[in-house]
């Protein structure tokens, strides 16, 4: 069986504002009832960075869901590297800065997991790598979830559409973080200034001093990553170290995980406007990849990247491999297939 997926096509003729009302006409779940929470999950974009989902087409959703009686608010994880958006405070800060702002969308910004990405919820998804996974607390706690993407090639991923964004975009920085790495954080212990503020934040007390550093006890963290945010002189690191295949499969346990509990109540948007070769967590701009193709809209995250993948490379060329040639990005659309995130197969449908 095919999954459905729709399009506004990106032509002179056609107002994609506008085209947002048919597209969220065709996918609007008749699980989300009046007066349901409904997350809005999108990315705000670092500080610098212009290339995010358009404010225009996100105060349009917002209108759209309100009409239909729901209480709609936006929202995102902070991050797990050091930046404007790895606090609450700032996160909304820079969120209001790039137009996202309640006087802007007529609906505030909850970020999803608490004040330094402490707060989530567990959920059980009995998977190969996982058994529990980590979500944001307020997305897990969600009535509905409607997740607009800014489709674009990723670094680590080789893109990043709607699975990327449930599965990492959703997880607490302790998910993230089991995402990204095998270990714990690591200290660069010639900076480390043995100011002690790591050991007074860490709740598992697996960071000692040794030899007048700061040394964390692998056997004892957590992978919490608490310290990597409150460290003043930014000398805990993430070790980067998972392959990418395995990122991916990890990515799209946590999008099941994710949605488990939303079944009927969730929708997907990616929008292939200025799809550009990295992600928008980079605090700068860079040339699109592609020229503009439009906004997609479905019930299934496998389908509409499938469908955005190939449009991106319809002329014949895989141009996320011609950026990223050491990335297979078929692997999350394959696992998230296998297990039960969506399907690969696909029936488009022009709007």
């Amino acid at each position: 069986m095919k999954s459905k997926v729709y399009i506004a096509r990106a032509r002179e003729e056609n107002d994609l504002l506008s085209a947002i009302d048919t597209l969220l006409e065709r996918v609007w779940p008749d699980g989300i009832s009046s007066n349901d929470l409904t997350a809005i999950k999108l990315h705000f974009g670092e500080k610098g960075n212009k290339s995010f989902i358009e404010p225009r087409y996100v105060r349009k959703v917002v209108e759209w869901s309100k009409a239909k009686g729901v209480v709609p608010f936006l929202t995102d994880t902070n991050t797990l590297y050091r930046g404007w958006r790895c606090v609450t405070p700032s996160h909304i800060a820079i969120a209001a800065e790039h137009g996202f702002g309640f006087d802007e969308m007529g609906a505030p910004v909850v970020i999803a997991d608490g004040l330094r990405g402490e707060s989530c919820r567990e959920i059980v998804v009995d998977r190969n790598f996982y058994k529990t996974v980590k979500v944001g607390f307020e997305v897990a706690a969600a009535d509905g979830l409607i997740v607009l993407t800014h489709f674009k090639a990723h670094e680590l991923t080789g893109f990043g559409g709607s699975i990327k964004n449930i599965g990492m975009g959703c997880a607490s920085r302790e998910g993230k973080l089991s995402q990204h790495s095998t270990g714990s954080p690591r200290v660069n212990r010639e900076k480390c200034t043995a100011c002690g503020v790591c050991i007074e934040n860490c709740a598992f007390r697996a960071i000692e001093l040794s030899d007048g550093r700061a040394l964390i006890r692998p056997e004892v963290c957590s992978g919490c990553s608490q310290c990597i945010v409150v460290c003043p002189e930014g000398v805990i690191h993430v070790q980067w170290n998972e392959s990418t295949a395995r990122v991916q499969k990890k990515m799209a346990e946590y999008g099941l995980g994710t949605l488990k509990g939303k079944e009927g109540k969730y929708l997907f948007m990616n929008f292939l406007l200025k799809i550009t070769p990295v992600c928008d967590c980079f605090g700068h701009d860079r040339p699109p990849i592609a020229e503009d193709i439009g906004i997609l809209a479905s019930n299934d995250p496998v389908a509409i990247d499938q469908v955005s993948v190939d449009l991106v490379n319809s002329g014949g060329e895989d141009r996320f491999r011609d950026i990223y040639p050491q990335i297979d990005w078929s692997v999350q659309l394959d696992y998230g297939e296998e297990i039960g995130l969506g399907r690969r197969t696909y029936e488009l449908i022009d709007v």
